[in-house]
């Protein structure tokens, strides 16, 4: 869950708080310490994640659907539109063997993983080329470089409909 969206449900909860007419500290006695203020407090900020289990109980304490609080579509931020990183596994069967072995074998364990042998891409997290680079003994820079210089590293943004890389 992002910061921004963490904030919105944090408004939600606020909202209906304060509808039930209850004080951070009415909270904590209404619930006889099973929702303490500081907890509250931070999730309403957007400073402490709420998970979906903990969402559920909170709603079930002030008696409303968890529907209620989640922001409206209206009520979100933006969304950032970065870049997503992949590889074209065409190209990489292509690459130099001694240069490209370590990244082949870290496919096919990410494939494994996914159970997905079928792709002709696949998608990567930033951190994936770092720790590329870190097993090739470069910076991730020259790294991306490399990958580029074989034709297998590709960056396209999402479609809208789709979620942004974690």
């Amino acid at each position: 869950m992002s910061r921004e969206y963490a904030k919105a449900v944090g408004a939600r909860l606020r909202a209906i708080r304060i509808q039930q007419g209850l004080s951070l500290q009415g909270v904590e006695q209404k619930s006889r310490g099973r929702w303490k203020t500081a907890a509250v407090g931070s999730y309403e900020r957007g400073d402490r994640m709420i998970s979906v289990h903990q969402l559920s109980e909170l709603a079930g304490f002030y008696g409303v659907p968890v529907s209620a609080l989640l922001p409206s579509e209206d009520q979100l931020p933006p969304r950032e539109r970065r870049p997503r990183t992949v590889l074209n596994l065409e190209k990489l069967s292509e690459a130099p063997p001694d240069t490209s072995a370590l990244v082949r074998r870290w496919v096919a364990q990410i494939q494994r993983q996914r159970d997905d042998y079928a792709g002709r891409v696949l998608s990567i997290r930033d951190g994936d080329v770092r720790a590329l680079a870190l097993l090739h003994d470069t910076t991730p820079q020259d790294f991306a470089e490399r990958l580029r210089n074989w034709g297998v590293l590709e960056t396209s943004f999402p479609e809208e409909s789709e979620e942004p890389p974690e």
